[in-house]
């Protein structure tokens, strides 16, 4: 998934919160729109963090602490223990927010949301102002692309545009059923095979590939014949 952007898939409704926007407040606009966290915007538009379900349940949860514990258990919960005391959403948000941009690829985000393992990221401009917010429902639709749409683009940025001088499109076959590519035929050269493999993994809603090709030269043996060397300072003929 390394094409399609966030913007293309992002949702432009979003709630957000102030600074000064009060505990029940924020619990109340969680819930009215069901979702787990909302961004918390200055005055100026700029995101200055998020406030999740889980910063709420901290309120909860530190009710049963056992205050009687080791110094050291105190210290590990110290920040629980403020949190508990909140009554804003500036004192409950988790801040820096985790932010993408609009241009972030689809793939990108997925691995944010992954490494920071959070539900939903508000998408910023430059300057930080809020546009939108993409979760990973939003970024899990790139799966449900038809699969004569995936076929179509890998015909065309792999066989025609992506390695098109040394492949004719017309002597491999690529069936696409429920995301997973299968691609038979023959290329030219044995290094091509990873090649194919790697730029069709990389289209969008592809779940697996499986590459069952042959190939006429291995040129991975530092060996070209004369008929497969390039003049790169000539226009490609078409094949």
């Amino acid at each position: 998934m390394s094409h399609q952007k966030v913007r293309t898939v992002m949702s432009t409704d979003v709630t957000t919160v102030h600074e000064d926007t009060p505990f029940k407040d924020v619990a109340r606009a969680l819930a009215a729109r069901d979702v787990s966290a909302v961004p918390v915007v200055g005055r100026d538009g700029r995101v200055v963090g998020v406030v999740s379900e889980a910063d709420l349940l901290v309120k909860q949860g530190t009710q049963e602490l056992d205050f009687s514990r080791s110094l050291l258990r105190w210290w590990r919960d110290r920040r629980d223990i403020r949190r508990a005391s909140a009554t804003t959403a500036a004192q409950l948000m988790t801040a820096p927010a985790i932010t993408v941009t609009g241009d972030t690829t689809v793939a990108g985000a997925a691995r944010v949301l992954t490494e920071h393992n959070v539900k939903r990221l508000p998408v910023v401009r430059g300057d930080g102002t809020l546009v939108g917010i993409v979760s990973r429902k939003d970024l899990l639709a790139v799966f449900l692309r038809k699969d004569e749409d995936i076929r179509d683009e890998v015909v065309e940025r792999v066989f025609t545009r992506g390695i098109g001088m040394a492949v004719n499109p017309a002597t491999v076959t690529v069936d696409v059923h429920d995301g997973e590519v299968t691609l038979t035929g023959q290329l030219d050269l044995r290094s091509q095979l990873t090649l194919v493999e790697d730029m069709t993994r990389h289209i969008d809603g592809v779940v697996d590939v499986t590459v069952s090709m042959t190939y006429q030269y291995d040129d991975t043996r530092g060996h070209m014949p004369d008929a497969m060397v390039v003049d790169i300072t000539q226009p490609p003929r078409v094949r």
